[in-house]
């Protein structure tokens, strides 16, 4: 595909445009699975044009790990503004779920399929490493806030919950990665209600 008769975007819109497309494409393939012609296909890019920016398909698969954990975050980050740092478990939980029903990539699917490159890639073990870090941090800060407002026992331990939150966030990501069959809204629903019951005291 040439540049002629292309849309011309700002190199950001550009980029984030390809990043996007690199997102649907990795999730509904796999790191090694997906071309980077497919996915400047699904962009509506040239091959060349990708490259201008992303100067291999590893450069651009940790650009989309960084997307869709950014984009969760996002929409955490939103939910405690909504419901206050008291109620920071509850807004996490709801964050969650809400994400997982909509359309953005789970950045739990691409962790299972960087776990699976990380073999051979020192590159991507470290990102990924450094990516559950950061996912810990938050949530392990998000509840020591809580704690700190009132909302969660003082006797919960915000850094092994943290790690709880990521291994259910790799349970959401089982779920949609087999299709359904696994956990129903009604299963994921209930979970979430037991987490909360127990970091917030509630029952």
């Amino acid at each position: 595909m040439s540049e002629v008769g292309q849309l011309r975007l700002p190199a950001a819109e550009r980029r984030q445009a390809i990043i996007d497309a690199a997102l649907r494409v990795f999730a509904g393939s796999s790191y090694r699975g997906a071309t980077t012609a497919e996915i400047a296909r699904a962009a509506g890019v040239s091959e060349p044009i990708l490259y201008r920016h992303f100067g291999s398909k590893r450069e651009l698969y940790l650009a989309c790990l960084e997307a869709a954990w950014a984009d969760f975050r996002a929409v955490c980050e939103a939910q405690i503004a909504e419901l206050g740092e008291r109620e920071a478990v509850t807004a996490l939980g709801r964050a969650a779920i809400a994400f997982h029903d909509s359309g953005h990539v789970k950045p739990a699917v691409l962790w299972m399929q960087a776990l699976s490159a990380s073999g051979d890639d020192e590159a991507i073990r470290d990102a990924l490493r450094r990516q559950l870090r950061d996912v810990h941090d938050f949530v392990a800060a998000a509840v020591r806030r809580a704690q700190a407002a009132g909302g969660v026992p003082a006797d919960r331990v915000a850094d092994a919950e943290a790690w709880i939150f990521v291994g259910a966030a790799l349970l959401l990501g089982f779920s949609h990665r087999l299709g359904g069959g696994l956990l129903s809204a009604n299963d994921l629903a209930t979970v979430a209600a037991e987490r909360r019951r127990w970091l917030t005291g509630a029952g």
